[in-house]
């Protein structure tokens, strides 16, 4: 065990980051991300991190930043929220068609408009095609674990592409916990100093961000695709090593609770995990064969973990801070979609709560699970929490 210290969800992030030992830390500021560059660059300056701390002038700034020292063979770090990551939007398919390993925090937060502060998963899920890998995390401990987690994922030779890590905002990015923060000592060997033979290098030269054509454009995309599936068994690969060091273990791409004989099962991602799985173990008290499944990893989708947990269901909702405007939750057509190619023919559920910051309670979950044990199939796309009824079919 290393040292435990009371953190918010962006120190813990900081924490992680540090650790990792990231060469350029590209930096500009959004609430609610902002205090994840405040802390870097108090290491910086005394002396606890080794990195070059670059200011930037803008959320776009701050990715070609980062792309720019990763091609130099250099690991880079930024991150930002919300309008930020819609700003950089342009950006992201650079890194991530050139297969630029760079880690990105970024604190979930509602688009606009309406203008809001607080959170929900409209921005990152607005990005799902944008080529990265996209991972949501519960708490401050998985948030520090995943900082180290995502370089080794971004890094290794078969994956070769960037890292999005999700914290909801103020839930987790301002929430204090007590976390264990690894020492040095602890996770030495865990994460190597990058080195790479894809970077600018007069003396070993390689072409880099290049045009191709669409005789072969395809061909490329094909292998950042086969890149991308590769992120799904190794981050399973990376959390067991990480687990022999520090005994915490996160699953992989999804993890499920009390999912082996349920009939009703919620499908969960990021923070409000937690209070599902008190939800379901009241529940089971009251002889209900509940379950939660929660997606770590919705890019690559985790088609075959995913189908290994449902496999008992009556029936499957999901619970989302997202809507597709005109149709559907975005996660919720990702399920639908693992499901009809698992031939799982259980009633599936899209349960749309939290947008703008709205509070999901545990009798709004509660309330889920009712309308999947009383088979009410009327509406399958549902808002909940509203103070007026819903009609949307």
């Amino acid at each position: 065990m290393g040292e435990i210290r009371y953190v918010s969800g962006d120190e813990a992030f900081a924490q992680g980051i540090r650790l990792a030992k990231p060469q350029v830390i590209s930096a500009y500021p959004i609430t609610p991300q902002t205090i994840v560059v405040e802390r870097l660059a108090d290491m910086v300056e005394d002396g606890s991190l080794d990195s070059k701390f670059v200011h930037v002038e803008s959320e776009h700034s701050a990715m070609m930043t980062a792309m720019g020292a990763s091609a130099m063979g250099a690991r880079a770090f930024t991150a930002t929220s919300s309008q930020g990551l819609l700003y950089m939007a342009e950006c992201l398919t650079y890194v991530s068609g050139g297969r630029f390993p760079i880690v990105m925090m970024n604190a979930n937060r509602a688009t606009a408009l309406p203008w809001s502060i607080y959170g929900d998963h409209r921005d990152s899920l607005s990005q799902l095609d944008s080529g990265w890998i996209q991972i949501y995390v519960e708490d401050a401990q998985e948030s520090l674990d995943m900082a180290l987690e995502a370089y080794r994922l971004a890094e290794n030779e078969d994956v070769r592409l960037p890292v999005m890590i999700n914290l909801d905002g103020f839930i987790l990015t301002h929430t204090y916990e007590a976390v264990d923060i690894p020492s040095e000592e602890e996770i030495s060997g865990f994460l190597k100093p990058r080195d790479t033979w894809d970077k600018l290098d007069l003396d070993n030269p390689v072409s880099m961000a290049f045009t191709v054509g669409p005789e072969l454009n395809e061909e490329f995309n094909l292998l950042h695709h086969k890149a991308s599936l590769a992120a799904i068994k190794e981050l399973e690969n990376i959390d067991a090593e990480y687990a022999k060091l520090t005994g915490r273990s996160y699953g992989g791409a999804v993890s499920g609770y009390l999912t082996e004989d349920a009939e009703y099962i919620l499908i969960t991602m990021g923070s409000i995990s937690g209070l599902v799985r008190d939800t379901v173990d009241e529940l089971r008290s009251e002889g209900v064969k509940a379950g939660v499944l929660k997606i770590r990893m919705i890019r690559p989708f985790p088609t075959d973990e995913l189908l290994k947990h449902l496999g008992n269901a009556i029936a499957i909702g999901t619970l989302e801070k997202d809507i597709s405007f005109g149709y559907e939750g975005t996660v919720y057509t990702n399920v639908n979609s693992a499901l009809h190619k698992g031939r799982n023919f259980a009633d599936s559920y899209d349960f749309i709560g939290g947008i703008g910051g709205r509070d999901i309670s545990k009798e709004i979950i509660r309330e889920c699970f009712t309308v999947m044990i009383n088979q009410e199939t009327d509406r399958l796309v549902r808002f909940v929490g509203l103070e007026v009824e819903d009609d949307v079919r």
